[in-house]
């Protein structure tokens, strides 16, 4: 349960906060047809690669 909650406290970070919310919108954009499924793609690709790339960096420096 104790992991739970850590994992839970993880995801309330801003870091991941604005992952999910850019994602989010991208991905309402997208299905609006604001922005082409071509940059939705490269900026969801970016913004993942960041996030597990810093997650990936913390967890080595541990």
């Amino acid at each position: 349960m104790e992991l739970l909650t850590q994992r839970l406290a993880n995801l309330l970070t801003v870091k991941s906060l604005v992952t999910v919310i850019l994602t989010a919108v991208f991905a309402a954009m997208a299905g609006t047809g604001r922005v082409t499924t071509e940059q939705f793609l490269t900026v969801f690709t970016v913004v993942i690669a960041f996030y597990f790339g810093t997650q990936a960096e913390k967890r080595a420096q541990a």
